[in-house]
């Protein structure tokens, strides 16, 4: 399978892909500082308005699974399109919302448009770039992705204070409506097979199961997984470990969230780097075990002494600085073996699985918090334990494969 030709300037690509991949943490981020506010505004509580956020999740998780036989049928920009034109109209409905209930309904429907963007990145990135670029690539589209945590939740309390939460989705509108162009302009058009029997869903889950059949895709997957399954441990317990634990004000923890997101943005780039020299094997390998030490180290500090702050703002740093490694290597070597038919496909399903992985890590963690370290200092490692032995067995495996080859 001949891949498409390379458009005249990667660097805007990269730019909007990434762009399109930040939908995502922007939708969350931004209108988290407005909870009290659509309480108050909606005659409700923010319990109730807590459900919004996991009617997105939900709708996250489904939404990617939708796309991909859409992606590899249709080609790249369609379905793109359409999911930009969906998430613009519903973000107009969030902020026009007269009840709690129409916001949460509106937010699953707001995940479908946003996903579209998720799953179509990971797909052009292996459609449009060589396999020996697509760990730099993806480390890249997180330099983009990475600046969202780092300024939405800021951006969304100004926004709270000046102008009221509703302006919240009138700017998440105005976001997608401006990538429509960027779309439609400067995003090379990659054809879908067209077989539009592939759309069955009998068929769809059968290309699935090819999927999941593709030698180290579902360990690879499940390593990914696992990753996630870290990182959104870290985002549900550090509001309960830095603002309940340690008294954290709201700026103050805002910057400290911001500081962090950074250690991952910094962790990408020098991946980045460093993959111009190193295998990514070797890499992703060296970052799962870098990310086990601090862990241990962590785990063992709680064990026998009081853990100060630093020690934790230590701890969660290093944590995100290796996932800036691992995210977008992982994600390389799992889109490693598909072509441009089966591409959205394997993004789709990875999407999917990983935001799954993600939405149990949260819920256990908030049921597991006891009023101390402890989710913090057993959810996130139990994480990057299970991804370095899931894969130290995967390296087993290639290296059986190898010598018997």
């Amino acid at each position: 399978m001949t891949r498409p030709a390379l458009c005249k300037d990667h660097r805007l690509v990269i730019i909007l892909l990434g762009a399109l991949t930040a939908i995502g943490p922007l939708t969350i981020d931004t209108y988290l500082p407005a909870f009290t506010a659509i309480a108050a505004d909606l005659d409700t509580d923010v319990a109730t308005v807590g459900l919004s956020m996991s009617s997105y999740f939900v709708g996250i998780a489904a939404g990617q699974l939708i796309y991909g036989p859409l992606l590899d049928v249709m080609g790249r920009k369609g379905p793109l399109i359409f999911g930009l034109l969906l998430y613009t109209a519903t973000s107009i409905g969030c902020a026009l919302s007269a009840t709690v209930e129409t916001l949460i309904g509106l937010r699953l429907i707001l995940a479908l448009g946003a996903c579209a963007g998720m799953v179509a990145a990971r797909a052009v990135v292996r459609d449009l770039f060589p396999l020996d670029e697509t760990a730099r690539v993806f480390s890249l589209l997180m330099l983009v992705m990475g600046l969202a945590p780092i300024i939405a939740p800021t951006l969304g309390g100004l926004i709270v204070a000046s102008l009221g939460w509703r302006y919240i989705f009138f700017l998440l509108a105005a976001v997608a409506a401006l990538l429509l162009p960027g779309v439609w302009w400067i995003l090379p058009s990659i054809a879908g097979h067209g077989r539009r029997e592939a759309l069955h869903p009998r068929r769809a889950l059968r290309d699935y199961g090819a999927v999941l059949a593709e030698p180290g895709f579902t360990p690879r997957m499940l390593i990914g997984s696992f990753h996630i399954a870290g990182l959104f441990a870290y985002l549900t317990a550090s509001p309960l470990v830095f603002m309940e634990l340690y008294d954290m004000s709201g700026p103050r923890y805002g910057w400290t969230m911001g500081c962090n997101a950074l250690a991952l943005v910094v962790g990408s780039q020098v991946n980045a780097r460093l993959l111009q020299r190193f295998s990514l094997p070797g890499l992703l390998w060296s970052s799962n075990l870098l990310q086990l030490i601090a862990s241990s180290l962590f785990v063992l500090g709680f064990a026998l002494m009081p853990v100060s702050l630093w020690m934790v703002l230590a701890f969660s740093a290093s944590y995100l600085f290796c996932l800036g490694f691992l995210l977008p290597d992982i994600t390389a070597l799992i889109m490693e073996p598909f072509d441009r038919e089966r591409a959205g496909g394997a993004s789709a399903l990875l999407g999917s699985v990983q935001m799954l992985a993600g939405a149990i890590a949260a819920a256990l963690v908030s049921w597991g918090y006891d009023g101390t370290l402890g989710v913090m200092a057993v959810g996130m490692p139990l994480c990057a334990l299970a991804s370095t032995a899931l894969l130290w067995r995967e390296r087993r495996r290639q290296c059986a494969q190898g010598c018997e080859g």
